[in-house]
């Protein structure tokens, strides 16, 4: 007899065992890991050039350096074209700095003493505006321009994880997200147990798991029985990122669907940025949002804790600026916002759609896999928007800008 015929059972039993029925026979067929594993894709090499655009020198001059011997061996292809991993690439802004250091910030930006910690929320304004790719693309970017990086998923549906090659199973994890790190019984763990590394180098990530979603309905439970006082899980998150705070420069944290953990996004972040489409639509769902964002931010505050954060900032995405109505939708944004709204816009893009069918980035591929034109066009976009947000980080750190004036050079070949 089925198990959906099975009476003798508890409905939510039956359905645990015909869940596990499937996973058993997924498993057994080698269809599915026993357990959640990261898998990242080995990164590809830069080519010369793109790789003076990210240090800001010439290629000649790079392969000058090669040729005498000095920084990294780099991998001689074809033609004697010469290749850097993104490892070697950190070497050589290591050797730069060194050799060089006048220009020390410029090869090698990480915050120096005094300058805190960037921990930078994405927020999405409603459904599909792009907060997953926009968190991808801004960690990998950093990583790639010579930042320490942690990326933090905070979906219960692992959607930035996948981007990762995160392998979730569907089957209940054990202390393996930001849940861990924050639940209130004698299972918590430590911030760094959670992190794993990616195929980025300097750049981490803690994965995001269903456990996520039982933390939330903890949560909810302590908050209606301590009478609707605001629980501490918004203190827990601050707690553990000030337990890795020297290991990194930027964090960015990719907020999801939930209640607590937004709010401790909120309280932890030294800054947000909210992701929305050029709609009308859209943007008034964003104004709910922002709502959201207010009542999570009072209820901190209501508490004696401020939330000063250092930027709220807003990124137009999927946009197209040939639709009239789009164009329409960003000027009303632009008269509402001001400066707050960035001024690069990431354009709608067959390139960036066709890297996350892969699960992959337009970093993590080259040209010809999605065609040189969209890919150019594409980079172009991203790169603008991801050195606008670099620069508000330097205006914060009291640096002066650099990155904007770069970006147009950044454009993968």
């Amino acid at each position: 007899m089925p198990l959906s015929e099975d009476l003798t059972y508890q409905t939510s039993e039956r359905i645990e065992r015909i869940r596990e029925r499937i996973r058993d026979r997924l498993s057994e067929r080698g269809a599915i890991p026993l357990y959640p594993i990261a898998d990242p894709q080995a990164l590809r090499s830069f080519s010369l050039g793109e790789v003076a655009d990210f240090l800001g020198v010439s290629g000649s001059y790079l392969r000058q350096l090669s040729i005498d011997g000095l920084g990294p061996t780099p991998e001689l292809g074809t033609a004697g074209r010469r290749s850097y991993t993104l490892r070697q690439i950190n070497e050589l802004r290591a050797y730069l700095a060194s050799a060089r250091p006048r220009e020390a910030l410029k090869f090698c930006p990480r915050r120096r003493e005094g300058e805190k910690l960037q921990i930078i929320s994405v927020a999405a304004s409603s459904a599909g505006s792009a907060s997953t790719t926009t968190s991808f693309y801004l960690a990998q970017s950093l990583a790639l321009q010579g930042y320490r990086v942690l990326a933090i998923d905070l979906d219960a549906r692992g959607s930035l994880s996948k981007m990762f090659g995160y392998l979730p199973t569907g089957y209940p994890v054990h202390n393996a997200s930001m849940s861990a790190v924050l639940r209130y019984d004698d299972d918590r763990v430590s911030m760094r147990s959670v992190i794993l590394s990616t195929n980025f180098d300097g750049l981490y990530f803690v994965p995001g798991t269903f456990e996520l979603g039982i933390f939330e309905e903890e949560s909810s439970r302590r908050y209606h029985s301590e009478n609707l006082r605001y629980p501490d899980a918004s203190l827990r998150m601050v707690s553990a990122l000030k337990e890795v705070e020297e290991d990194y420069d930027v964090v960015v944290i990719h907020c999801g669907l939930g209640t607590f953990l937004t709010a401790g996004a909120y309280e932890a972040a030294t800054g947000v940025l909210m992701t929305v489409r050029p709609q009308l639509p859209e943007i008034a769902l964003m104004s709910q949002s922002l709502g959201h964002f207010s009542h999570h931010v009072s209820m901190i505050e209501q508490v004696g804790r401020p939330a000063a954060y250092d930027f709220i900032k807003f990124l137009v995405t999927r946009h197209d600026p040939r639709d009239v109505s789009q164009q329409e939708a960003v000027a009303l944004l632009r008269d509402s916002l001001g400066d707050d709204l960035l001024a690069a816009t990431v354009w709608e893009s067959d390139a960036i759609r066709q890297a996350w069918f892969r699960e992959r980035s337009l970093y993590e591929l080259s040209v010809g896999e999605v065609g040189r034109s969209a890919h150019e066009q594409a980079m172009e976009t991203l790169n603008s928007t991801n050195a606008e947000i670099m620069d508000i980080v330097y205006k914060v750190w009291g640096r002066n800008p650099m990155y904007v004036s770069r970006a147009s050079r950044w454009t993968t070949r």
